[in-house]
């Protein structure tokens, strides 16, 4: 369990590691950075800077009144106040990893559904690179895209389920709030895990339940692999240039992890038995002598 918790952290940097030994893979990061720097300039210089106001308001109204609390308390409780801004600083700190965090899944959200293309083209050269060949299941590209949104739906179906349960959670004293907290990071390193795997189980044509069961079978690694990534996906402008990076790394963990376990692909025909050639011979020499027979005849 252990051996699999570092394993499963250390894809990014196989991944950096791997891109370093073979710079002709960069041509297939290029345009996904310009992509993400495109999608991240416009989130970080709406949505960021809009709710980060709001965030400054509702924190100095949380210091205001932790800083009331503390003056009405009686002197021999003084002792605490340095407990009580330690959690009020925690709180703050939380809000804005939180707000960086949810940035940063947008980010990939978008970027990788703009970038489709280029990310399965850099998941196929992978791919490629470590087991040798690339295995895709052609469709259409109307079945393509379908399959594209619906995969985005599902995922938005899990966040929309699993997140109401949190939510709820959130109404149990003490516990409840701790439980969130870990579901919601949880959560949110299983479609950050979901995305980054996706390249060679899209190819395979592979359905969402399968998908989901990919991850759960390779735990714990997949969970240290989707931690990590979700690390590198929350630190502003630096997760522009990490999303490519992790889908890299997601393909390297799908050829250790997944493709070892995977039933071979099926023929589309059944393959006819072959006779030795010995026997073909033998059995071509008695057709001709039975048709040279029937002449005579």
């Amino acid at each position: 369990m252990i051996c699999g918790l570092v394993r499963g952290a250390t894809y990014p940097l196989r991944a950096f590691n791997l891109v370093r030994r073979s710079p002709r893979l960069l041509q297939f990061f290029i345009v996904p950075w310009l992509v993400n720097a495109g999608v991240g300039g416009l989130l970080y210089a709406s949505l960021f800077l809009r709710t980060w106001r709001g965030l400054r308001l509702f924190i100095d109204l949380l210091e205001q009144q932790v800083e009331d609390w503390l003056l009405n308390l009686p002197h021999w409780l003084r002792f605490i106040e340095a407990i009580v801004l330690f959690f009020a600083h925690v709180v703050q700190w939380g809000l804005v990893l939180g707000l960086l965090l949810v940035i940063g899944m947008l980010v990939l959200q978008f970027g990788t559904l703009i970038g489709a293309p280029w990310y399965g083209k850099l998941s196929e050269e992978i791919e490629r690179t470590q087991l040798g060949t690339a295995t895709t299941i052609e469709v259409g590209i109307v079945q393509d895209i379908g399959r594209a949104l619906w995969f985005e739906v599902k995922k938005l179906v899990v966040w929309a389920s699993v997140g109401i349960v949190l939510l709820l959670f959130n109404g149990i004293p003490g516990v409840g709030t701790a439980i969130s907290s870990v579901g919601w990071v949880s959560l949110t390193a299983l479609i950050a895990c979901l995305d980054f795997l996706d390249g060679p189980s899209e190819r395979r044509r592979l359905r969402f339940r399968q998908k989901l069961r990919i991850v759960a079978r390779s735990l714990p690694a997949s969970a240290s692999f989707s931690l990590v990534c979700c690390v590198l996906l929350s630190i502003p402008l630096v997760n522009l240039l990490t999303i490519p990076l992790c889908v890299t790394a997601g393909t390297l963990f799908w050829c250790d992890y997944v493709f070892p376990d995977f039933p071979p692909q099926p023929l589309s025909e059944p393959l006819a038995p072959q006779l030795p050639k010995s026997n073909r011979t033998t059995l071509d020499a008695a057709r001709l002598n039975s048709a040279q027979d029937e002449n005579k005849v």
